[in-house]
């Protein structure tokens, strides 16, 4: 069952940064791996996910439920996933944040995951997918991602993702993601491509 959901805007910033910081917190790379104090993590996360979430409601794809519970923040065919000025404040935010070494850890990161980044078809890009810690279980989050996917069905385009949890790849796959590739971070986790073909 499809959960009801709403395109979000930029009165949503702060709660789908909440969202993201719980559903990300124990996440194999944007948790320990990039915010290692565990009890500093949200403070530190958190300004991170609004910057992200703050660039990506310039677009109508934020799907999110009624109250925030879950959303999928998606990146229309063609479009940057940031601004240049939102790349800069978050550069400059995580060395601020985390130091200069812990900094680069996630700087690195991204730059591996952009460097493997599909060019050779328009597609939407699910950026994140997250439901808050306090409704998980109820299936919220994969029925936001479902309701999501029929509208870009709508538009007869694929759309990509990255699954840095692998726990998470068979649920992806059963929405007609297919592994496309692996991105290998420095400690030798593994983050999966996923591609799907447009319907």
């Amino acid at each position: 069952m499809q959960p009801e959901s709403r395109v979000a805007g930029p009165d949503d910033i702060e709660a789908v940064a909440d969202t993201m910081v719980t559903a990300f917190f124990h996440d194999p790379v944007w948790g320990p791996y990039s915010f290692p104090d565990a009890a500093r993590r949200r403070e530190q996360s958190r300004p991170m996910w609004r910057l992200f979430i703050r660039d990506a409601v310039r677009f109508p794809w934020v799907h999110v439920t009624p109250g925030c519970e879950a959303a999928a923040v998606w990146i229309p065919p063609g479009e940057t996933e940031m601004t240049p000025h939102g790349e800069a404040e978050v550069e400059a935010m995580l060395r601020q944040t985390l130091g200069t070494a812990q900094a680069q850890v996630v700087l690195d990161a991204f730059q591996r995951l952009d460097e493997n980044h599909p060019h050779h078809e328009p597609h939407h890009y699910l950026s994140l997918l997250g439901t808050h810690q306090a409704h998980r279980g109820r299936g919220i989050g994969m029925g936001l991602l479902r309701a999501s996917l029929a509208v870009i069905d709508a538009e007869h385009s694929p759309a990509y993702l990255e699954s840095t949890n692998p726990a998470n790849n068979a649920r992806y796959m059963s929405c007609g993601f297919q592994p496309q590739s692996t991105v290998s971070l420095p400690n030798g986790h593994q983050i999966t491509t996923m591609w799907r073909r447009a319907r």
